[in-house]
C-alpha cells in the first residue's frame, strides 16, 4: 500500500460539493463527547480541563476543514474567530475583571461588603435577597457579564459566613443576571432582538414581562423556601467598614448611569488602588502584584474564550449554522410550530456561537421571514429570540457568563448548572406561552 507524501495532507481535496452539515457540527459533538462523557466517566467534572477538551475539538475541526480548504486558509479562519473584536472585547473584560476582584480583595472590599449585606438581609431571606438584587443591577445595566462581575466575588465569602453552597449562590446571582439581560432596554439581545423583527423595545417588553415575571415570581419562592428550610443563622463575622465598600457601589452606579464596563471595571481598579495605599494596606507594588494575580487566575477563561471563539468560526465557515437553519424550517404549517422553529432556531444558533447576541443577529433575518409567513406577532417573535437565547447561554458550561462566574467563585461551570433555577424555570414557562398561545393578544 502506497503512503501518501506527508505535505499532501496540508492540501485541499479537490471536491465539488460543500461540507456535509452532520460533519461541519460534528467538532461541537466532540468537544461535548470530551468533556462531559470524559467527566461523567471519571465521576469528577473537574477531571478533565476544559481548555483540553477544546484543543481537541480544535484540532479535529482543523482535520475536517483541511479537505477542503489549505492548512494555512484554514488556519486562518480559526484565528479570524478566536480574534474576533467581541472575542477580545470580552478578552478585556476578562483581564479588567480578574484585575478589579483581586484589588477588591486586597483591600478587604470584599469582606466589608459580604459584612453589611448580611446584616441588612434576614437571614432566611438571603438567596431570595440576592436574587432581587441581581435581578435590579442586570435590569438597570444591561449585561449579565457586568451583573457577575460585580456580585459573584461576594459569593465564597458569604458561602464562608452562612455555611452555604458556594455554587448554589453563585447560581443565584448568575439567575438574576439573566433576568436583566433578556429583559432590560438597554441589552445587547433586546436591541438585536428588537431591531431584526422591526418593533419598539417597549412593546417587546411587555410582551417580555408575561414571560420573564412568572419565572422570576416562581423563583423568588423557591428561595424563599430553601432559606426558610436552610440552616443560615450564622452571624457575620467583622465590624463595618463603610469605606471599603465605596469599590462596588462605585461600579453598580457607573453602569446603572451606561458607563461603558471596561471604564467601569479600570476605574474600580484604580479606586481600590487609591483605597489599599491610603489605608496602607499595600504599597505602589503590592497593587501591582494584586493586578497581575488577578489577571493569571483569567488565564484558562482567556484561552478557552479564544480556543472556543476559533472553533465556532469554522463550524460556521463549514456551514454547521446554515444546516441548521435549513433543516429546521424545511417543514412548517402552524403558528405554534413556526414560534417553536423560531426557539430551535436562536436555541441551536446559540450553541453553536456561545454568544445570545450573535445568535439574535444570525438567525434573526430568518425568524421575521417566518413571522411574516405564519402572521405571527413580531413582537412575541422578538421576545422568543431573547428569551431563549438567554435561556440557552444561561446553561451552556462554556458561555462566556458561567465561565467567568465559576473563574471569579473558584468552582466549576458544571457545579453551577444543576442549581440554575431561573433559565431552566423561563424555559419551561417560554415553551408554555408557545403551546398555550400566551399572552393571548400577542399571539
Amino acid at each position: 500500500m502506497r503512503i501518501p507524501p506527508i505535505k499532501s495532507f496540508f492540501r485541499p481535496r479537490k471536491i465539488s460539493q460543500k461540507m456535509n452539515g452532520w460533519l461541519a457540527l460534528s467538532p461541537l459533538l466532540i468537544f461535548m463527547a470530551v468533556y462531559v462523557v470524559s467527566s461523567v466517566a471519571a465521576h469528577d467534572f473537574y477531571a478533565v480541563p476544559i481548555t483540553a477538551a477544546f484543543a481537541i475539538a480544535v484540532l479535529y475541526a482543523i482535520f475536517i476543514t483541511r479537505h477542503y480548504e489549505t492548512m494555512s486558509k484554514t488556519i486562518s479562519i480559526f484565528s479570524d474567530g478566536a480574534g474576533n473584536r467581541n472575542v477580545l472585547l470580552m478578552i478585556w473584560i476578562f483581564v479588567l475583571a480578574g484585575a478589579f476582584a483581586s484589588t477588591a480583595k486586597a483591600i478587604g472590599a470584599i469582606d466589608a461588603t459580604v459584612t453589611l449585606t448580611l446584616r441588612i438581609l434576614p437571614d432566611r431571606l438571603l438567596l431570595v435577597g440576592l436574587f432581587l438584587a441581581a435581578c435590579f443591577v442586570s435590569l438597570a445595566i444591561g449585561t449579565s457579564v457586568g451583573t457577575i462581575v460585580a456580585l459573584v466575588p461576594l459569593t465564597t465569602a458569604i458561602a464562608g459566613d452562612t455555611q452555604m453552597s458556594v455554587p448554589l449562590l453563585t447560581a443565584v446571582i448568575v439567575g438574576g443576571a439573566f433576568f436583566g439581560d433578556n429583559l432590560s432596554f438597554i441589552s445587547d439581545t433586546t436591541i438585536a432582538a428588537t431591531q431584526s423583527q422591526g418593533c419598539s423595545m417597549k412593546d417587546k417588553f411587555r410582551v417580555n414581562l408575561y414571560i420573564a415575571l412568572p419565572a422570576a415570581l416562581i423563583v423568588s419562592a423557591i428561595y424563599i423556601w430553601l432559606g426558610w428550610n436552610g440552616n443560615n443563622t450564622i452571624a457575620p463575622q467583622g465590624t463595618l467598614q463603610p469605606l471599603l465598600i465605596l469599590p462596588y457601589l462605585l461600579i453598580i452606579i457607573l453602569a446603572v448611569c451606561g458607563v461603558n464596563v471596561v471604564t467601569v471595571l479600570t476605574i474600580g481598579t484604580i479606586v481600590n488602588g487609591i483605597l489599599g495605599m491610603a489605608m496602607h494596606t499595600f504599597s505602589w507594588t503590592g497593587w501591582l502584584t494584586a493586578i497581575g494575580n488577578g489577571i493569571q487566575q483569567m488565564g484558562e477563561l482567556i484561552i478557552v474564550t479564544m480556543l472556543a471563539g476559533g472553533l465556532l468560526e469554522l463550524i460556521r465557515y463549514n456551514g454547521g449554522i446554515e444546516f441548521i437553519i435549513r433543516s429546521l424550517t424545511r417543514r412548517l404549517n402552524t403558528k405554534r410550530g413556526a414560534e417553536f422553529t423560531v426557539a430551535a432556531l436562536v436555541s441551536l444558533a446559540n450553541i453553536c456561537t456561545a454568544n445570545n447576541t450573535i445568535a439574535i443577529i444570525t438567525v434573526g433575518s430568518i425568524a421575521k421571514d417566518i413571522t411574516q409567513k405564519f402572521n405571527l406577532d413580531p413582537r412575541k417573535t422578538a421576545s422568543l429570540l431573547d428569551t431563549f437565547s438567554c435561556l440557552i447561554q444561561g446553561i451552556i458550561p462554556y458561555g462566556a457568563q458561567l465561565l467567568m462566574a465559576s473563574a471569579l467563585a473558584g468552582i466549576s461551570s458544571i457545579d453551577i448548572i444543576p442549581r440554575l433555577f431561573y433559565p431552566f424555570v423561563l424555559g419551561i414557562v417560554a415553551i408554555l406561552s408557545i403551546i398555550l398561545r400566551y399572552p393571548r393578544k400577542y399571539s
